[in-house]
């Protein structure tokens, strides 16, 4: 069983919201995560859990903070974790140094670079290690987990889900960075993470290349998208709807009119995705 620090607890909505620190075997180094658990949700009465990834420059703290989702999962007795953004204080030289890349932008991928191997592996954090810490130690359904997240996280969540078939009942994003092969952020981080000459590599960790390949069950998959979003030319999502169409993967997508990359676009629309993703989970228990 994982150490633990609790870092804060406050009351939100009759429930809690929470954030811990542990050391983490697969990022060695200490890391935190939040945890919000409803008011009905304890050992006896257990729920099932949303993981939600944060996008470039945050951390555990962004979501909890400027979303909202509190009240909607307080209502649908749905527990939330969210994860930071990246391993931190690992003294590799320039992880600092850019917004994009390093510290803040993990990128959700296992880095298999020299430099990063051995601390840039959110992927395997997010999927494996932290949902095993998660259900031994915090009322939560084992087996019965969604994921969702914005931005750079919305492209973590995509590929989360498309590369473990089943693992997650459903899948949201906001304004994920669908085709990370030919954006800007995508490049700069699969060249830094994975190797600049290594493009078979990236097909992996990319979800419009991805979603050729998926076989397995219904991914029950939602993604919004604003038209004002000032990110578009990282983002690329109608690469991931044309291929979603073309691979006849049902894809509900919300092309929001008016709404930009920030978190009062995330906060106008989450109670949606909590809601879809409490539908599908109670529907699978």
């Amino acid at each position: 069983m994982a150490q633990f620090q609790r870092i804060s607890r406050s009351k939100c909505f009759d429930g809690f919201q929470e954030i811990y620190s542990f050391f983490s075997k697969e990022l060695q180094c200490t890391t935190r995560f939040s945890i919000y658990i409803p008011p009905k949700v304890n050992r006896e009465n257990p729920a099932p859990v949303l993981y939600w990834l944060s996008g470039l420059t945050c951390t555990e703290e962004n979501f909890i903070i400027k979303s909202g989702f509190q009240r909607y999962a307080a209502e649908l007795d749905l527990v939330v974790v969210g994860p930071d953004t990246s391993p931190r204080g690992c003294n590799i030289d320039g992880e600092d140094k850019d917004y994009d890349f390093g510290t803040g932008a993990g990128f959700y991928v296992d880095a298999t670079t020299e430099k990063y191997r051995d601390h840039y592996r959110m992927y395997s954090y997010v999927v494996r290690e932290l949902p095993t810490v998660i259900e031994e130690n915090f009322p939560v359904i084992p087996g019965l987990r969604s994921i969702s997240g914005h931005s750079m996280g919305g492209h973590g969540a995509l590929i989360c889900s498309m590369k473990n078939p089943g693992l997650y009942k459903s899948v949201s994003a906001f304004a994920p960075i669908s085709n990370p092969m030919v954006s800007p952020w995508g490049q700069k981080c699969f060249k830094g993470y994975l190797g600049e000459n290594n493009q078979e590599e990236w097909k992996h960790w990319d979800a419009t290349e991805l979603i050729s390949q998926y076989n397995g069950p219904d991914l029950h998959l939602m993604i919004d998208q604003g038209s004002e979003d000032e990110y578009m030319d990282h983002l690329f999502p109608e690469n991931f709807v044309e291929a979603c169409r073309k691979y006849s993967i049902p894809l509900d997508y919300n092309y929001r009119d008016g709404y930009n990359h920030s978190y009062y676009f995330v906060g106008t629309f989450i109670g949606q995705h909590l809601k879809m993703h409490s539908e599908v989970l109670k529907s699978s228990k």
